[in-house]
């Protein structure tokens, strides 16, 4: 096997100044460093790969057949080196978002209790109405208790419906704006 002494140098120096580079605090230098590593381990594989010859796929036995272990090592390795570039570039990207934001910083909790303190101010609007809506349905009762309305089940005169003149303990909030009954808060929902 005879290796250029070109490419030798050119691989060593490719590592040397991948590796000087990566040193630095800069994600974008880290990025060039990692590239120029990743290209000088490719070339490795292909100077220890050895020299030229016939393609592996070939009928009989021939001598000068060239190993595939070395191409599939290079292949890899140039799938595995963008994999990471990628993830760099992603990096890269996401700081610099980030510097560009400020004192807020990648602050979402902020956002949440926006977010949160809006629900609390809608379910607040949300239950105002709901009284309002139970105070017309308590009018409504009242107005059905004092007229007589044949609808209502306790009669006109305010008795539960079967004459005896007992006053169901049930409806006796009926008209004393005192609290609603369980069974009146079950009838207004």
């Amino acid at each position: 096997m005879s290796a250029s002494i070109t490419l030798v140098v050119l691989m060593a120096v490719m590592y040397g100044a991948g590796v000087y580079v990566m040193l630095e605090k800069s994600l974008t230098r880290i990025l060039i460093g990692f590239l120029l590593v990743g290209n000088a381990t490719n070339l490795l594989i292909f100077i220890m790969s050895g020299r030229a010859g016939d393609s592996p796929i070939v009928d009989g036995n021939n001598a000068d057949t060239v190993d595939p272990v070395p191409q599939v090592l290079m292949l890899t390795a140039i799938v595995i080196n963008f994999g990471v570039t990628a993830f760099i570039l992603a990096l890269i990207y996401r700081s610099w978002w980030l510097s560009n934001l400020g004192d807020e910083g990648d602050d979402v909790a902020a956002s949440e209790e926006e977010d949160e303190a809006m629900e609390i101010d809608e379910a607040g609007v949300y239950h105002a109405s709901l009284e309002s809506d139970d105070d017309a349905v308590r009018s409504i009762l009242d107005e059905g208790a004092d007229t007589g309305d044949p609808d209502d089940d306790r009669g006109g005169d305010g008795s539960d419906g079967s004459g005896s003149g007992d006053h169901d303990d049930r409806n006796s909030d009926h008209g004393t704006g005192d609290e609603p009954s369980e069974r009146d808060r079950d009838v207004m929902r």
